[in-house]
């Protein structure tokens, strides 16, 4: 059975990670990801590539971000989307966009398959 809660929970806990410092946002990534993953970023940004995802969490951490408008779309009990709207800021830069991933349960664990941002 898909949990609304544990999935809405993953997804604040990567933005932490990613708030806090390259070492744990690619610690987090490296945990949470499949090993088949997409990331469709800004600018047709398109990474396919697990280790190449991981190492680009190491960039510069978010200084502050919040959540709005999220929902959880199941589509079985072991997989699910997780959409939402995220403001949030780096390097003094404000930044807000329409988020979605999807996950897959393996082994019991909630894994990252597909990640996609669109600018607002």
């Amino acid at each position: 059975m898909t949990s609304t809660t544990e999935l809405l929970d993953l997804e604040r806990a990567a933005w932490d990670a990613l708030s806090t410092d390259g070492e744990t946002a690619s610690a987090f990534y490296d945990d949470v990801l499949a090993e088949d993953v997409l990331m469709l970023l800004p600018g047709g940004m398109v990474i396919d590539d697990r280790s190449t995802v991981v190492d680009s969490m190491s960039g510069a951490a978010w200084q502050s971000y919040e959540l709005s408008d999220e929902r959880v779309v199941p589509l079985g009990d072991d997989s699910a989307i997780v959409g939402y709207r995220a403001t949030a800021t780096r390097d003094d830069e404000p930044y807000t966009a329409l988020f979605n991933s999807t996950y897959v349960r393996q082994d019991g664990d909630w894994k990252l398959v597909l990640h996609q941002q669109t600018p607002v």
